[in-house]
């Protein structure tokens, strides 16, 4: 009895999936998945890593490091990554300094005080 009841919700809602699809477009990472798939020895990198290694690769302006981590993940990512980065950066240098963020911020782009 269950099972057909799965298996009609199942073709309903790969049904919806399908048609929502159609509507908006392939699915955000569908093409890296995909390669990811066609490729299985490959590493799919996270934003988090993509972000260290594009921050360390710009700090030591290493280009070819600074290309690789850029295609790791799409731009929006890549940013998202970077703030979360520079944002975790400001606060731990904060508590080790004992300084707020946003002086401790200031301080790193070489603001005057407010």
């Amino acid at each position: 009895m269950i099972q057909p009841l799965r298996a009609k919700a199942v073709r309903v809602f790969d049904n919806v999936r399908n048609r929502l699809g159609k509507l908006f477009g392939p699915r955000p990472g569908g093409a890296a998945r995909a390669q990811a798939a066609a490729h299985p020895g490959t590493r799919q990198h996270n934003i988090f890593e993509a972000a260290a290694a594009y921050v360390s690769a710009c700090a030591e302006d290493d280009e070819p490091r600074i290309e690789e981590a850029s295609g790791w993940v799409s731009p929006e990512a890549l940013s998202f990554g970077v703030n979360e980065l520079a944002c975790r950066a400001v606060i731990a240098l904060a508590r080790e300094r004992g300084e707020s963020p946003h002086s401790v911020a200031r301080t790193l782009l070489g603001l005057p005080a407010a």
